[in-house]
């Protein structure tokens, strides 16, 4: 009874807790944090100076007392404290904004598909020590199918490409259940340190990774519109080590993702190979919905679709796409007992 009392007046929250960014979706409210997974630490005296966008731009400009930490690697927690202190942040500024005197809120947050029990359990006692009162783990694709309205319900085959800021996650869903699946270190963290590396091979130039993925982002506006437009690239000549601006275009920059992308197809291609024919059939008539901020890179979808012969689309809004279906799945109890994995300290008990 106490519990039903705490659902009506709590104001239950999903996270989508990323490597590149944190967004936070509020029931009833909809997403109201969408800040980079980011935080500035002084080390003089162990305070946190900066979370979110506020740390980003510190990036490459802090003194030796300031660390910047990305507590998330490839998806998963390697920063137990920074990311507790990070997730009680956001929650507590929800609570001062509205949540006033209500319950402290259920949590419905995504994890990778390879993720183990033990980062399970990091994940669990993470949302808890930031201020929740119960965690739901979901896969972060079914989350994003969910985002999708794609029919992941059915006995049918829905293929979704999630390319994030550490993974692609490449899953093929039927019956609410993840059949086939591959998961990538290759994402948009890996193509910006593709342009760093390009930069420094071809023109002898250091860069750093904001401008690396302000040039990410520069090209596939351009190369939308089929241009071969000049980018400026500045930063320290490794010859003369001063100040060096050089120009490229936009094709220098797919030259330099060509590796990447490959790696990407190549992730797409196995998973159809380990994908029942009946599922394949159904893919091939629906086609591959693309998600994740790496879905806004321009022409990706057309060479998916050349390299596979399966229609591609890239869903409306790909950034937000996982955190709504989260919301989602929020709205939905049944829904939520059907897509939640088991928790790792429920299995705990059961096996004692």
């Amino acid at each position: 009874m106490l519990n039903d009392l705490f659902k009506k007046f709590s104001k239950d929250v999903a996270v989508d807790l990323g490597t590149s960014n944190t967004l936070i979706y509020v029931r009833e409210r909809g997403i109201v944090v969408r800040e980079a997974s980011i935080v500035a630490i002084n080390n003089r005296n162990d305070q946190i100076l900066a979370v979110g966008e506020e740390a980003q731009k510190m990036v490459g400009k802090n003194p030796p007392h300031i660390t910047i930490s990305k507590p998330l690697v490839d998806g998963i927690i390697s920063d137990f404290e920074v990311t507790e202190k990070m997730l009680k942040y956001f929650i507590d500024r929800l609570y001062r904004e509205s949540f006033g005197l209500s319950p402290r809120p259920r949590v419905v947050i995504g994890v990778p598909l390879d993720v183990t029990e033990v980062e399970k359990k990091a994940v669990e006692d993470v949302v808890i020590s930031a201020g929740a009162r119960e965690v739901y783990l979901v896969e972060n694709v079914i989350a994003t199918a969910i985002g999708a309205r794609m029919p992941i319900q059915d006995p049918s085959g829905n293929m979704i490409v999630d390319l994030g800021g550490g993974l692609t996650e490449i899953a093929v869903i039927s019956l609410s259940g993840i059949v086939a699946w591959k998961s990538l270190r290759v994402a948009g963290n890996k193509l910006n340190q593709d342009i760093i590396q390009y930069a420094r091979t071809e023109f002898n130039l250091l860069i750093g990774e904001r401008l690396a993925e302000e040039v990410k982002i520069q090209a596939s506006r351009i190369g939308e519109n089929g241009e071969d437009a000049e980018l400026r690239l500045r930063g320290r000549d490794l010859v003369s080590g001063l100040p060096k601006e050089v120009l490229i275009s936009v094709s220098h920059v797919q030259l330099a993702l060509q590796r990447s992308i490959s790696a990407i197809l190549d992730g797409i291609k196995s998973t159809l190979e380990i994908t029942p024919p009946e599922l394949v059939a159904d893919i091939y008539q629906r086609g591959i919905v693309l998600a994740g901020g790496g879905a806004l890179l321009a022409g990706l979808d057309k060479i998916i679709s050349q390299v596979t012969k399966i229609p591609v689309r890239v869903i409306e809004d790909p950034l937000t796409c996982a955190v709504r279906g989260m919301g989602l799945i929020l709205e939905d109890d049944n829904l939520l007992k059907e897509v939640a994995i088991p928790s790792s300290t429920k299995e705990e008990k059961n096996s004692r």
